[in-house]
């Protein structure tokens, strides 16, 4: 049960990122408007929807689950940043907050026993 919980958990958060992945990629103009106001150049979207989609891959199949959970963790937390500066749309301070709860949910991940992270795809 414990590694059929992990693998579900895994994934549905997972396809957060896919679906950032793909809306980036179909429609990076809100993204592109976002990352320039703070002062990016607006390419860097595109290394950020990959990242997006390499990182829900393998935070379900893997490898090093635990690493790519730290690092989405962290991503997610960095990209709250970007969201607080545009606190005057309480939609985006949703966003912020909804951000901080993935991370944790991802931190809960990389603090599982690797055996644990595994288990479900041995049988």
């Amino acid at each position: 049960m414990n590694a059929f919980l992990s693998i579900t958990g895994r994934v549905l958060i997972a396809l957060l990122f896919v679906g950032g992945a793909v809306q980036k990629i179909l429609d990076p103009a809100p993204v592109q408007q976002m990352i320039a106001g703070i002062g990016l150049p607006e390419w860097f979207v595109w290394p950020v929807a990959a990242f997006n989609a390499v990182a829900a891959v393998c935070l379900v199949a893997g490898p090093h689950i635990r690493l790519w959970a730290l690092a989405l963790a962290v991503y997610c937390l960095f990209t709250s940043w970007f969201h607080w500066q545009l606190r005057a749309d309480p939609w985006q301070v949703t966003i912020m907050v909804k951000n901080w709860a993935i991370a944790g949910g991802l931190l809960a991940i990389a603090a599982q026993s690797p055996r644990t992270l595994w288990r479900g795809w041995q049988r």
